[in-house]
């Protein structure tokens, strides 16, 4: 084994195998909150784990919580310090509903797929809620509605055949026509699609609560290290950090959000730029938004919940820009942007956000992430391209990686391909 390692000495000099980004600009509501640190380690206390998982944000958290109890070492690394990526970034509407609809996804990939991906996004939104209860997690978790507005891109035709798509997938819905929409939400559009099985919480709560249940299961979580390579070596795979150390594993994960690993960043990648503000706690605002997460059919498209100290979260006008998120005279236009398509389709004045905040994040053609093995390297998994389901992709990227390793295929392994 030595001259393995001798080999894989000589890859330390490479440049960072990931990409770096500044993943959100200014201040996140959530980095005010309390209970979003851990205890961690500045390095391994050993060199060798059973599974090492490169990224301590919500991907990262969910994959070291699947392997929990099943008697193996786990190493969590990451170059930041835990819940301080994207997943700090994120708005956290927990939604079953996907960014393509389920009758544009079947002609992509045909309507048995397509009502299994579906299908399995609702199960990953009741996964989460028995999480939460089991763990006993405070991170704001509540059950929400979803209501999905008609919008210049999916229009009443378009609402009216994802209903029948998603009652042919039974999944629950129910087509609400303008005028009933306006009875019930005061809002003017010509249609909208009312759900369940969806939900809401402060992320970087949500993702610390999970690791440090998985650290006081034995996890190690070490932060401020940086993977530099990564190489197969026989039956095992060893990474290499910045600082020159070697940790071999039988299996690596990389739960790096958007910063896609170098080797599988291709054109059927897109990084997008994104926005998002808070208001003040107790903003008036109908009370019937409180129970709900509420998105519209356009592109871009606006998205807004409330939390449970009475803010009002919005986001959206994404852009296919992976720097524009960096440019801050930009971010003050996209806020008045925002602040104003919220009052025009519900009425609600926020004045002055308290909090604004910009992101990148990446996404695929067909809204799906990427689940699965490097290509060539068996025991390296890796998952990314999660567009605006970070935290339900991530669940289901959990569920399926933790059991390739654990030797208990999934049924919907094959839904989420790496191309």
């Amino acid at each position: 084994m030595g001259s393995d390692y001798e080999m894989a000495n000589r890859i330390l000099n490479k440049a960072p195998i990931t990409r770096k980004k500044a993943l959100h600009r200014d201040q996140p509501l959530w980095l005010e909150t309390p209970r979003i640190s851990i205890l961690t380690r500045k390095s391994a206390s050993r060199t060798s784990f059973d599974v090492v998982i490169v990224g301590a944000g919500i991907s990262g958290a969910l994959m070291a919580h699947a392997f929990v109890g099943q008697g193996m070492s786990v190493l969590v690394i990451d170059r930041r310090q835990p819940v301080r990526g994207s997943s700090l970034a994120s708005t956290a509407m927990i939604q079953h509903e996907i960014d393509v609809p389920l009758h544009v996804l079947t002609k992509t990939i045909g309507v048995k797929k397509a009502q299994r991906v579906w299908q399995r996004s609702a199960g990953a939104v009741q996964e989460l809620v028995q999480l939460t209860n089991d763990l006993k997690l405070g991170c704001s978790f509540e059950r929400k509605r979803t209501l999905f507005l008609a919008g210049e891109a999916y229009g009443s035709r378009a609402l009216r055949a994802e209903s029948e798509a998603r009652k042919a997938a039974a999944i629950g819905v129910e087509y609400l026509g303008g005028r009933e929409l306006y009875y019930r939400h005061q809002i003017d559009r010509p249609a909208a699609l009312e759900s369940d099985i969806s939900a809401s919480a402060n992320p970087a709560q949500l993702t610390a609560g999970i690791l440090r249940h998985a650290r006081e299961h034995g996890t190690e979580v070490v932060a401020g290290v940086e993977i530099r390579d990564v190489r197969s070596i026989g039956d095992k795979v060893a990474v290499s950090t910045a600082g020159g150390d070697i940790i071999d594993a039988h299996h690596v994960v990389f739960c790096t959000g958007y910063e896609f690993l170098e080797a599988l960043a291709s054109k059927s990648q897109k990084v997008i730029s994104t926005w998002a503000l808070a208001s003040r706690p107790h903003l008036e605002r109908p009370e019937w938004i409180n129970r709900y997460l509420v998105w519209e059919g356009a592109d871009p498209y606006l998205y807004f919940r409330s939390t449970s100290d009475g803010r009002v979260i919005v986001g959206g006008e994404d852009e296919a820009d992976e720097g524009a998120y960096l440019d801050e005279a930009k971010r003050a236009r996209k806020t008045k942007l925002l602040v104003e398509k919220l009052n025009d389709i519900t009425g609600i004045s926020v004045g002055k956000p308290d909090f604004e905040w910009s992101a990148a994040f990446g996404t695929t053609p067909n809204g799906l992430p990427m689940i699965g093995r490097v290509p060539t390297m068996d025991n390296v998994f890796v998952t990314m391209g999660f567009g605006g389901n970070g935290i339900t992709f991530s669940q289901i990227a959990a569920d399926l990686i933790s059991g390739e390793i654990l030797g208990r295929r999934d049924a919907d392994w094959d839904l989420f391909p790496i191309s």
